[in-house]
C-alpha cells in the first residue's frame, strides 16, 4: 500500500514537471512572437519619417514633402510613381520629364548609313498630391525607387490657430453683414456691403484651401539617373549624299551656256536702252577725227 501511495507521488510529481515544462515553452513562444511583432512595428515606423504620420489628438497639420533622389532609370520610376499615386487617391499636378544632350556624333558605317551617338541624362520634376493618411505610405513606396537619396524634406504645419482664426473671422462677417443691412441705403451702405462680400468670399477661399490641404498633402519629387546613358539612332549617311550631288559637270556646263546665252541678251538690251548716250559718243568721235584729218601739219 506504501509503495503504490510512493508511485503515485513520482508520476504525480512527473506530470506536473511536463506541464511546467510545456507551459514554460507556451510562454516563450508567446513573448517571442510578441517581440518579432514589435520588431516589425519598428522597422515599420523607422522606414518614414513621424512628421508623415503625426496625429495629435485636437490639432490639424498641413503636411508637405520634398524628395530629391537618384534612380537607375528616371522613365520606368516616373511611370511606377504616378501608378502608385492613382492606386493611393491621389492625382499628379506636374510632370517635367526631359533629357539633357550633352554630347552628340556622327559615326559614318557605310555609304549609305551611319550612328548618332547621344551621351544624355534623364531628369524628372515632379509635383502630386496625396490624401495625408497616405503621406507616409507615398514615401516608402518613392524609397523604393532610389539608388541614392541627395534630401527628404517633410513638413507638418500646424494650422489649428489658423482654423479657429477663420471660424472667428467668418462669425465677424456675418455679423457685420446683419449691421450693413440695417443701415438706411446710401452710396456707404452699397460700398460697406461690397467690401464686406469680398472679404467673405477671400475668407471662404482661404478656409477652402486650408480644408484642402489638410485632406491632400503635397511632394515635390525630383529623380535623375546618377550618370550619363548613350542613345545609339542609325541614321543616313548625308555626307555621303552630300558628294554624291556636289558637282555635276555635264549639268552644271550645260547651265553655265544657258546662263553666258542669256547674259550676251542682257547686254544686248542694256546696249539698246542707252543709245543715246552711244549716239553722242559715236557723234563726238566722228567729229575729233574729222579734225585731225583736215589739220595741216607743221611747217619746219
Amino acid at each position: 500500500m506504501k509503495t503504490t501511495y510512493i508511485k503515485l507521488s513520482l508520476a504525480s510529481i512527473l506530470l506536473l514537471g511536463i506541464y511546467s515544462c510545456k507551459k514554460g515553452e507556451a510562454t516563450a513562444s508567446k513573448y517571442e512572437l510578441e517581440g518579432a511583432a514589435d520588431s516589425a512595428a519598428v522597422v515599420v515606423s523607422d522606414s518614414v519619417s513621424s512628421a508623415a504620420t503625426t496625429k495629435v489628438k485636437d490639432k490639424q497639420f498641413i503636411k508637405t514633402a520634398e524628395v530629391n533622389m537618384e534612380v537607375k532609370d528616371v522613365y520606368d520610376a516616373t511611370i511606377s510613381i504616378e501608378k502608385s499615386i492613382q492606386e493611393l487617391g491621389g492625382f499628379v499636378t506636374k510632370s517635367n520629364l526631359q533629357s539633357t544632350v550633352v554630347s552628340e556624333d556622327t559615326y559614318n558605317t557605310s555609304n549609305e548609313n551611319s550612328m548618332l551617338v547621344k551621351k544624355f541624362q534623364t531628369e524628372n520634376t515632379m509635383q502630386v498630391r496625396v490624401p495625408t493618411d497616405k503621406l507616409g505610405e507615398l514615401l516608402t513606396l518613392i524609397n523604393d525607387k532610389k539608388l541614392f537619396l541627395n534630401s527628404r524634406i517633410i513638413n507638418a504645419e500646424d494650422v489649428t490657430a489658423s482654423i479657429k482664426y477663420a471660424e472667428l473671422e467668418t462669425q465677424r462677417n456675418k455679423k457685420t453683414n446683419e449691421t450693413i443691412a440695417q443701415m438706411k441705403v446710401n452710396k456707404d451702405k452699397v460700398n460697406m456691403g461690397n467690401d464686406n462680400m469680398k472679404e467673405g468670399n477671400q475668407q471662404q477661399l482661404e478656409s477652402m484651401n486650408i480644408v484642402d490641404n489638410i485632406k491632400y498633402s503635397t511632394v515635390d519629387i525630383y529623380i535623375k539617373e546618377p550618370k550619363l546613358r548613350i542613345a545609339e539612332i542609325a541614321v543616313t549617311n548625308t555626307k555621303s549624299i552630300d558628294n554624291k550631288y556636289k558637282f555635276n559637270f555635264i549639268y552644271d556646263a550645260k547651265n553655265a551656256f544657258v546662263e553666258g546665252f542669256y547674259l550676251i541678251q542682257r547686254i544686248a538690251v542694256g546696249l539698246i536702252t542707252i543709245w543715246p548716250i552711244l549716239l553722242i559718243a559715236a557723234a563726238i568721235m566722228y567729229v575729233l577725227r574729222k579734225r585731225k584729218y583736215f589739220k595741216k601739219p607743221d611747217q619746219i
